[in-house]
């Protein structure tokens, strides 16, 4: 939570928008480089749906935007919380009271997982960015928990970032973090959740330096003590044929193989696994484990770990997971339960609610 809260420093504003005046005159710099939005942008209120504005602008005019009122977020399905700190933030100078479940915890369909309650002014303009951090980032951890149960104890990177806009990128492997993965590539990523960036090197450098021992001789000088010696396998020759150069090349420093092979040449398969497993074993390299990265899925995991995979490297399973839907109702107006049709008025209790401001 400290280190999000240093990040989010950043994150102040001369006020939220609330007339349509304002949007009006919201210009965007022809000039800008990237097109995500800055904190600033954010805080302000300039990445929320139109019609929370126009919604703020209609009770200012009725003299009812000052009235304090309670709101729940609930999710569509089950899942793991994430993205709480970011929601923090985005009400750090709001005056507000918020419930929440902790990062990390479970959930089911219609649980209540965050009650605000303060004046409508304070805070309903965040409702779009709100749900949209909670919906992303719980995905995300949900996939890595399921990832989680599939691997049991062996560690697991996510590697994810390439598939998402770099924008949001530290926000997905944070949230994996959260959700059971063990360390994340993304070095923005990592560090949001007070680790170090873990990693090798791509097929990039083999095919640059054109030998994958040669690299790997250089990889062990260059890299730092303690920066585990893990070398790719699968550029140039058989991957079992490589593992065996590389291991004989390092000997006790080498710690692993990773095995990444294209889907053009089968993809990593249970067989592959084992035989690597074998021939280093027989070759007295039975300390060198084996990485497995590339389309990794859980119902692919079992038979990989049956046949000898020690560690995984786990990218679009998690960065390509479903948004969990959320929706923010308000459930009580001046202590008075309400609610649209369908839904019960009224607070709903969850038991896992914790006072988080």
């Amino acid at each position: 939570m400290d280190v999000i809260r240093g990040v989010l420093t950043s994150m102040h504003t001369a006020g939220k928008v609330s007339n349509l005046a304002q949007i009006k005159e919201f210009a965007v710099d022809p000039g800008r480089r990237l097109f995500s939005a800055t904190h600033d942008e954010i805080v302000q209120g300039y990445t929320t749906d139109l019609y929370f504005v126009k919604t703020r602008q209609i009770l200012d005019s009725m003299g009812l935007s000052e009235k304090r009122v309670t709101a729940e977020i609930f999710p569509r399905k089950r899942g793991i919380l994430a993205g709480l700190p970011e929601c923090l933030g985005l009400l750090e100078n709001a005056d507000v009271e918020v419930w929440a479940i902790p990062e990390g915890e479970s959930f089911e369909p219609k649980d209540t997982i965050m009650r605000i309650h303060g004046k409508y002014a304070e805070f309903g303009v965040y409702e779009t960015c709100l749900l949209g951090i909670l919906a992303s980032s719980c995905a995300w951890a949900t996939a890595a928990h399921e990832l989680r149960l599939a691997v049991g104890a062996k560690p697991f990177i996510c590697f994810g970032a390439r598939h998402v806009h770099p924008a949001v990128a530290p926000v997905m492997e944070r949230a994996a973090i959260v959700g059971g993965a063990d360390g994340a590539s993304c070095i923005l990523g990592a560090k949001l959740a007070g680790q170090e960036p873990k990693g090798t090197v791509p097929h990039a450098v083999f095919l640059i330096a054109g030998d994958t021992v040669e690299v790997a001789k250089v990889y062990d000088a260059e890299m730092p003590e303690g920066d585990a010696r893990i070398i790719l396998v699968d550029t140039f020759k058989d991957e079992a044929e490589e593992s065996l150069r590389v291991a004989e090349a390092l000997h006790d420093k080498l710690e692993g193989v990773r095995l990444d092979t294209p889907g053009e040449r089968g993809g990593v398969t249970p067989d592959l696994v084992r035989e690597i497993r074998a021939r280093l074993d027989q070759a007295g390299f039975e300390h060198v484990k084996i990485f497995v990265s590339g389309g990794v899925t859980p119902e692919r995991i079992p038979a990989l770990v049956e046949a000898g995979a020690d560690s995984f490297g786990i990218g679009s399973y998690i960065s390509g997971a479903s948004p969990i839907d959320m929706t923010m109702d308000i459930k009580e107006v001046e202590g008075k339960p309400v609610a649209k049709r369908g839904r019960i008025p009224g607070p709903i209790d969850n038991p896992k609610l914790v006072q988080v401001m």
